[in-house]
Formats: structure tokens, sequence, C-alpha cells
């Protein structure tokens, strides 16, 4: 799992998370509190500071937009940014706010007590102008956008309605951590990230079971005009509700947990990260909560290494490749492809049966990809090839055609359709450029009116004269019978 290409703009209440480490050995005399022998302390980036540390432990890159004071926790604070690999700083500085801070004080593996140093003031003017300049400034370097809602001033209703704004101009995903009760403050974005506490505050509706869950996601998502509503429900697991209805459960990773700091900031960066990198939403929850599930182990506002989510996922059929090797599922070539768009890539595809695989099937090939960024062919199954040509057809089974497709250069994509005609898949995908051979008139040509009304085109490509399979076929089996 390679998230190297994916970079995230992560706009939110950054934070200065401290921790204090000693052992309480006996009860102050001034008052019934314990007291701490301080041992050592630490401090790393905390809120959405720990999002982009997230996508960077996970070798993607961050963007971290938000508020930071002029004061000492600021330095520090952006001091961290500067040693990890893979973070871009995009501060507002603010004279008259203090930087977030949030000590955590430990005794042995156990918080005792935390203190939070921070501002009640509203974002001024002033402030929102600097953070809309640096978002206008970011958005088109970036493949997907968090928004990181502690509730902390940074995300006014200003920046969060400019931020999906410029989001989805740029056609790429907007994900939300809420803390607003009211999700439709968050209109328009692709996946919102409660937890069952902000869902049942949001929905007004009980959450005490699965079915609950699903109502109480379903009124919000209404409500934020989202795709999906992804909600984490702790030692049970994550459920996933998409607006076309489906439903996805994934139970907890069974382990000791130690700390859930962070572990929110967490889910939404590998989310985020997976789904960019072109898995369906799904399958990024599955990623997503292995990754909770690897931090929650950790003390402290921890991250997660590719190794160990690699690790975690390893017994995961759900995320391990498919058994047909070349071949990816609909819902996979869908995401590659809204991938390949949202980076301004052209997308083309062909269909057919490429049953034994001649020149003639080649040069096609590399005329489409020469009109593309991005080549899918779609096959016909074999039931399907059986319904078109006869019983004895196909020749080679569907796997085996797609491992030699898989082999041209011109192929960047190959998925499977069980229809008669590829108009399902075409209408799923909605390729930028619908490439045939020059046997078809345009309007023959299935789905050449669903691309050309999404302002596609279509190629008819000339053929190279003698060449189907067919005729190979024929040949064949008139040659005359040898014996060895």
């Amino acid at each position: 799992m390679n998230f190297s290409g994916v970079k995230i703009l992560c706009i939110g209440d950054v934070m200065l998370d401290r921790f204090l480490y000693g052992d309480v050995e006996r009860i102050s005399p001034e008052a019934p509190v314990p007291v701490i022998r301080l041992r050592t302390s630490k401090s790393m980036l905390g809120g959405a500071g720990n999002v982009a540390h997230n996508i960077a432990s996970l070798g993607g890159a961050a963007i971290l937009l938000g508020l930071v004071g002029d004061d000492e926790s600021g330095r520090v604070l952006s001091g961290h940014v500067d040693e990890v690999a893979g973070v871009t700083a995009a501060f507002v500085r603010s004279a008259r706010r203090p930087t977030i801070c949030k000590t955590r004080f430990l005794a042995g593996q156990q918080q005792v007590v935390r203190a939070d140093e921070e501002s009640s003031l509203s974002t001024d003017p002033a402030e929102e102008q600097g953070l809309l300049a640096e978002l206008a400034r970011w958005i088109e370097a970036a493949n997907a956008v968090i928004l990181s809602d502690y509730g902390k001033g940074v995300l006014t209703s200003g920046v969060i309605a400019r931020a999906i704004e410029l989001a989805r101009g740029a056609a790429i995903p907007v994900f939300v951590d809420p803390k607003s009760q009211d999700f439709a403050a968050y209109r328009g974005a692709a996946c919102l990230t409660p937890n069952l506490r902000e869902l049942a505050a949001a929905s007004h509706l009980p959450v005490g079971t699965e079915e609950e869950i699903v109502a109480a996601a379903r009124k919000v998502m209404a409500d934020a005009a989202s795709q999906a509503i992804l909600v984490t429900r702790s030692e049970k697991g994550m459920l996933l509700i998409e607006a076309n209805g489906d439903v996805h459960a994934v139970a907890a990773r069974a382990r000791e947990v130690f700390d859930v700091s962070g572990a929110g900031d967490t889910v939404i960066a590998t989310l985020a990260l997976a789904f960019a990198s072109g898995l369906a939403m799904p399958q990024a929850m599955r990623v997503s909560n292995a990754a909770a599930g690897v931090v929650v182990s950790k003390i402290g506002t921890a991250t997660v290494e590719p190794a160990e989510l690699l690790r975690e996922l390893a017994d995961d059929d759900e995320i391990q490749p498919p058994a047909t090797g070349a071949l990816r599922s609909v819902g996979e070539a869908a995401a590659a492809v809204e991938r390949w768009k949202r980076q301004g890539l052209v997308v083309g595809f062909t269909n057919g049966v490429f049953d034994i695989v001649h020149a003639g099937h080649v040069a096609l090939l590399k005329a489409a990809r020469a009109e593309c960024d991005r080549l899918v062919v779609a096959l016909n199954t074999d039931a399907s090839v059986a319904r078109l040509k006869g019983p004895e057809r196909p020749i080679n089974p569907l796997e085996q055609r797609a491992a030699v497709l898989a082999a041209i250069r011109y192929v960047d994509c190959i998925v499977g359709f069980e229809e008669d005609t590829p108009l399902a898949l075409i209408r799923r995908l909605l390729p930028d450029v619908l490439v045939k051979g020059a046997d078809y008139r345009p309007d023959e040509v299935v789905g050449a009116d669903v691309v050309q009304a999404a302002g596609g085109k279509v190629l008819l490509c000339s053929l190279v004269d003698g060449q189907s399979t067919t005729r190979i076929v024929e040949r064949i089996k008139a040659r005359p019978a040898t014996v060895g």
C-alpha cells in the first residue's frame, strides 16, 4: 500500500500536546490530590497537527493550515513541524490568541490530570482572511482536504464553506472530523467521521443499536449532503453508511488499549489517504480501522508506520489484491478512475472480448492510449462471451485474457463486466474518451451518448486488415491435422 503520491490539505485547530511523566508516591498534605514526582517530559503535534503527522508517517504528504500564537508554544510547535518530513506548515500567526497547548500528567500509564491553555476569543476578520488566503494558495496542490474541527475557532463557517467550495471546484474530496452539532455546516463534504456521542448530538436520535445508528447517520447525511458517514464506535468498530444506501460494518481490532489520545486523528488521516490513493470508501474504512487498532496500543499522541499498518492488514481479504491478479473489481476501477480525474488526467475506455490477442488489438490499444493519459479496458466475462459468440467461446478464460492484456504497456486498468454490453460500466466510470474500432458507426457505439452528454468524445480507430480472432480460429480449424 503506497501513499507516496498523495498530498492532503489539513485545515483545523493546531495544538501542542505536552506529556509529563512521573510516579505517584503519596497524597499531598495540602489537598487530597496525588503528588507526581516528574521524571521526563515530551511534546508533539496535536489536533490537526496530529492528523498531518499521521499522514506523513504513513508515507503521504500534508499541508498543515491553522492558527498559531506568537509565543513559545507556537515556536515549539513550528519546530516539531520542521522535524517531520512530509509536513508543510501554512500557519497564520495570531498576536491575540495563544497557541493551543494541552498538558497531560501521567503516572505510570495512567493519565492523572490535563491542563489546557487556549483562548475563548472568536477568530477575528483578519485571522479569517489569513486562513482563506492560505487555503486558496494551497488547494490546487492537494488530492484531498481534511477539516479537523476541535471547536477552537479556526473552522469558522466562512472557512468551512470556502474550503468545501474550492475543493469541489478542484474535484477533490473533503473529509470532516466534526465538532459542530449542526452537520449542515459541513454541507457538500464527501465524508464525515463522528463518534457515537457526536452523531447522537447532531441527529437528536438514539444510537444504541446498529439500526438506530444507521437511521441517525442517514438523517445527518441528508443535512450535510455528503456521500458517506463513517461512525466510530470505540471497541465496537466502525459503521460506514453511504448515500447509495449501502451499509458496511467492521469490528474493532482485538488488542490491549493503552491510550485513545488522537485515535480520531489517525482514523480520518488514514481514511482520506486510502480513498485519495484509489481505494473505495468501504476499503478505506477497513484501512483506517486497522490504523486505529495500532495507535490505541501506544501511549500518548501516536502515529502509525507503514510496516505496522501492512502487518495489521495482512490477513484482511477485503484489502488484498483480487485473486484474479490483473483484474480489478468495478469498485476498484471506479476508485482508480475517480483518482485519475482528480489529478486532471484524461481517462479512456474501450471494451471487447480480447480472446486471442493479435496485432489488430495492439494497434487499437496503442491508438486509444495516444488519446488519453490512462486507459481502462473492459472485458466480457466468460458467460457474457458465450452468450454473444456461442458455447465454444471464449477460448481463453477471463483471468488469462486479463493477464495477457496487463502485459501490454498501453493498458492501465482491466475490469470485467457480466452484461452483454458495457453500458452500465460506462455510466459508472464516465470516461473522457470512448474508443472502438472503425467497423462501428458513431451511433452504434454503446455508451457514446452517455460519454458525449458528459462532455467526452468518441474515437473510432482504424483496423488492421485481416486481423480478427474469429478469422484466426477459422484458419486454425481449417488446417489439416498433423500426426506427431
